[in-house]
């Protein structure tokens, strides 16, 4: 109850926050007399901004956003809430529309361009992603700066209050580091700023790939005392176990982020977080209700979206509206309008022997109106698209023990919280680094691994494999039957080499409807034009 209504204090105070800021948002003048002293002034502001920094993953406007890669505001009025300046919507356009898990059949706009592997570096859309990341650096820098031994005991915080501010340095910084894994992932390479720069002063250099996976690295290892012991945070704030898991992950990815492997890491991190007391939830589709918060046991670490305190069309409200339409009442009890747009292509639907869910429950995809027989997608028509393709009912709004969602403003804006890490990533992160050669682990623990995981999607061990079928490939698709729609296919498909070259083909892959191979400089997005224009330090990707 203390822990609830903690985060209940928090919520409100990042609302009121934010709230505050969006409605000055069109003011050209400096009418704003907040110093930091002010923002700053006692321990209770400090845990506002903290709420905005945790509340920057699930909302979108900001009351400026960066644009130039230094934190300065954008107020040119072409960035939507919803699309362009929240951090979940676009990191899942970017992550899931360029593979074979998603395609929108919104033709008026240059998200079609994602599927395709088409995109350009004028692409709006993509100028919102990498804004967002860098803003959120900004506000923890911001909040670094202002949260030393020095600046604490000037305002006169001390004993418990200033040890509680202390612990939540570490966090921030887990969280810097996990927008800068954002960018390394997506961009390659990024703006890069920490608390030693100040917004509006001189213009921030670039950073290399290989350097800022160091940074992460770094980072990561450099908190880990700090942060609070494995599995005992506050639900929705970050541990040891967060940064662990965003450690296995990066260290699963190295050879594409520097060119070296490190699988022996990717294990050793992987099974210290397995180690660390998380338990798969006996039901998956639990895992994506309202109510998720209950399942928190299998969650490292989930980015919090609330109906009524954190509202907006940019978190998981986006990803249930997106995928609804006439069937609109099977993902939200009343409000959902239903947006028509995305829809997986049959690579997806493939790696589902049975697409009804009886056999792997993990199959979430018939719904009331649109069934799975036909899954030939003949037309990039918005109407023939999503009709054809296949439907993901895997985010549902709607409570996992029946209650009815009473507030009206939650029927419209989605409870689902967006789980960041989870327990099965981990495992199938163990089992692929063995694989790949790491020599801290073994076949029989990762076979055992695997199999946690099948057990609980079917109910049994009937879906169990041998150790004979146990291989890279069949670990890319299981992580697709495990991961689909929570942000990691893009990453998979890169690592396999199977994003851009002819090794993997899904319909209307590269704009043809049988697929085809495209340039591989899509393996990585380009640096905005916009970007560049304002930034003289930062430089392109190559062939963009």
């Amino acid at each position: 109850m203390i822990n609830k209504l903690i985060n209940r204090f928090l919520l409100l105070a990042l609302f009121a926050f934010i709230a505050q800021s969006c409605s000055k948002k069109l003011d050209l003048f400096p009418q704003n007399d907040l110093t930091p002293d002010k923002a700053y002034a006692d321990a209770a502001a400090y845990r506002n901004v903290l709420a905005k920094i945790y509340g920057s993953l699930a909302l979108g406007g900001n009351g400026g956003l960066a644009q130039d890669g230094v934190g300065n505001p954008d107020i040119s009025g072409n960035l939507d809430e919803g699309s362009q300046i929240s951090f979940i919507r676009p990191f899942f356009n970017c992550q899931e529309l360029p593979t074979d898990e998603a395609m929108c059949g919104w033709n008026d706009q240059t998200i079609k361009d994602y599927h395709s592997l088409k995109w350009t570096k004028s692409d709006p859309f993509l100028k919102g992603m990498y804004a967002r990341p860098i803003w959120n650096i900004t506000l923890i820098n911001e909040y670094l700066r202002e949260s030393t031994d020095e600046k604490l005991s000037s305002r006169g915080i001390t004993g418990a209050d200033a040890e509680d501010i202390r612990k939540a340095r570490a966090e921030v910084r887990f969280l810097r580091a996990f927008n800068y894994w954002v960018m390394m992932d997506l961009f390659g390479k990024s703006t890069f700023i920490t608390e030693d720069n100040v917004v509006g002063t001189t213009l921030p250099g670039e950073i290399s790939r290989a350097d800022l996976f160091k940074y992460v690295e770094e980072e990561l290892k450099a908190i880990e005392a700090d942060l609070s012991p494995v599995k005992t945070a506050i639900y929705g704030r970050v541990d040891q176990g967060a940064a662990w898991a965003l450690l296995a992950r990066v260290y699963l990815n190295a050879q594409v982020y520097t060119g070296t492997a490190k699988w022996n890491e990717a294990a050793t991190y992987a099974k210290k977080v397995i180690d660390g007391g998380y338990s798969l939830r006996p039901q998956y589709g639990h895992l994506f209700m309202a109510d998720n918060d209950k399942q928190k046991d299998e969650f490292m670490f989930a980015i919090q979206c609330d109906g009524v305190t954190l509202k907006s069309y940019g978190n998981t409200t986006f990803i249930v509206n997106a995928a609804s339409a006439a069937d609109k009442g099977d993902f939200f009890q009343g409000g959902s309008s239903g947006w028509k747009g995305y829809v997986a292509t049959k690579g997806l639907a493939d790696l589902f022997p049975d697409l009804s869910g009886n056999t792997d429950k993990r199959a979430l995809f018939t719904t009331s109106v649109y069934g799975t027989n036909n899954l030939a997608i003949t037309s990039l028509d918005q109407d023939i698209l999503f009709e054809g393709g296949l439907h993901i009912k895997k985010f549902v709004n709607k409570r996992t023990d029946g209650l009815e969602i009473r507030d009206v403003t939650q029927r419209t804006f989605a409870d689902i919280d967006f789980p960041l890490f989870r327990l099965s990533e981990m495992y199938l992160i163990y089992a692929e680094a063995v694989l790949r050669g790491a020599t801290t682990g073994d076949l029989g623990t990762a076979l055992t691994y695997v199999n946690n995981v099948r057990t609980r999607a079917f109910g049994d061990n009937s879906g169990n494999i041998t150790g004979g079928q146990l291989n890279l490939q069949f670990i890319l698709d299981e992580r697709g039957r495990e991961l689909y729609w929570e942000g990691h296919r893009r990453t998979d498909l890169v690592r396999y080499n199977q994003l851009t070259t002819g090794s993997y083909i899904w319909p209307w892959k590269g704009g043809v409807s049988s697929g085809t191979a495209v340039d591989s400089k899509y393996n990585v997005f380009p640096i905005p034009a916009s970007v560049l224009s304002s930034n003289p330090n930062l430089t392109q990707n190559a062939g963009y």
